[in-house]
Order: C-alpha cells, then sequence, then structure tokens
C-alpha cells in the first residue's frame, strides 16, 4: 500500500488572546498522486477552548483526536494532564502504538506536540509545525514572529504559504483556527 503523505500544520500564539492554528489541505499518496486538496485537518475542540491539528495517517489523526478529546474531558480541560495521559496511553497500549501521527494541542496558555512515541514537548517558542512541510513552515514562523508584528493568523497563514511553495506535499488551500 502506498504511503500517505498528510500535510502541514502551524501554530503560532502571541499571547492568550492572540492564537491560531492552521494546516494546508493536501493529502498525498504515494510520491505521485495528490488525493485530496481541501482536507480540514485543524478545529477547536473542548467548546472552542483548544485548537487541535495533525499531521500523518488520517484515520489514526481522527482516533488521536477523539481519545484527546476523552482525556481532556477527564481531566476537566486541563490540556497538559490530558496530553501526558493521552501520551501514556498511546505509548503503552498495543493497538495505538502504531498509529502514526503527530498532534499540536494549543490553548490560551499552553502549546503542546504529542508524538506517537509518547512524547510531549512544549516548543521553546510560542510557535511549532509538524508535517511533510513543517520544517519549512517552521523556519518561516520563526522569522515572522521574530521579526515582525504580525498577529498570530497573519504568521500561520504566511508560513504555511511559503511552506505550500517550496514542499511537494502541502498546498496553498490554508485552513485557521484562532480561539
Amino acid at each position: 500500500m502506498d504511503k500517505f503523505h498528510a500535510t502541514t500544520i502551524c501554530a503560532v500564539r502571541r499571547g492568550p488572546d492572540d492564537v491560531a492554528i492552521g494546516g494546508d489541505g493536501q493529502v498525498t499518496m504515494g510520491e505521485t498522486a495528490i488525493m485530496k486538496n481541501g482536507a480540514k485537518k485543524v478545529k477547536k475542540i473542548y467548546g472552542g477552548k483548544i485548537l487541535t491539528g495533525f499531521a500523518g495517517s488520517v484515520a489514526d489523526a481522527f482516533s488521536l483526536t477523539e481519545k484527546f478529546e476523552k482525556k481532556l474531558d477527564e481531566h476537566g480541560g486541563n490540556l497538559k494532564r490530558a496530553a501526558v495521559d493521552l501520551a501514556q496511553m498511546w505509548r503503552s497500549d498495543r493497538g495505538m502504538r502504531n498509529l502514526e501521527a503527530l498532534m499540536i494541542v494549543v490553548d490560551s496558555e499552553d502549546m503542546l506536540l504529542i508524538s506517537g512515541t509518547g512524547e510531549v514537548i512544549a516548543p521553546d517558542q510560542d510557535f511549532v509545525a509538524i508535517g511533510s512541510g513543517g520544517n519549512f513552515a517552521y523556519a518561516a514562523a520563526n522569522a515572522l514572529y521574530n521579526h515582525t508584528d504580525m498577529n498570530a493568523e497573519e504568521i500561520v497563514r504566511e508560513a504555511l504559504k511559503i511552506a505550500s511553495s517550496i514542499c511537494v506535499y502541502t498546498n496553498d488551500r490554508i485552513t485557521v483556527e484562532k480561539l
């Protein structure tokens, strides 16, 4: 079976009231076929208080998002506790160990990257990017965050636009969610 390359996600926080996450819409199968142009890989959860985005296998990412939402409910919306609990479950549950996805979760206070190997990583700065074009989007977000006065949404959109001009697995059909 061909491997799906599914996406570029970028999140930026410029303070508690300026938080955005965005993703491109492309899902690519193998090295040569674009399967979808308008996939939505970012969304608001927990009553609109938390933003999430995923990269990797789409089915795996949906499964992870569902499990994360349950963990949020269990922990009363505490982002860090829910993320650590999900990562522990992901790492120890035999069925989940094979999930191929990464998640970014962000609220007004915290931004976390959750990986399939059980890591929960808080980035050093208030921006992060993952996925096929993640390194390109991260570099662009870094420059824009540190050298402009652009707001979070503007940085996310421009970083993803730049990534789409470089990465063949990223397109410019960008979806952004804000807190």
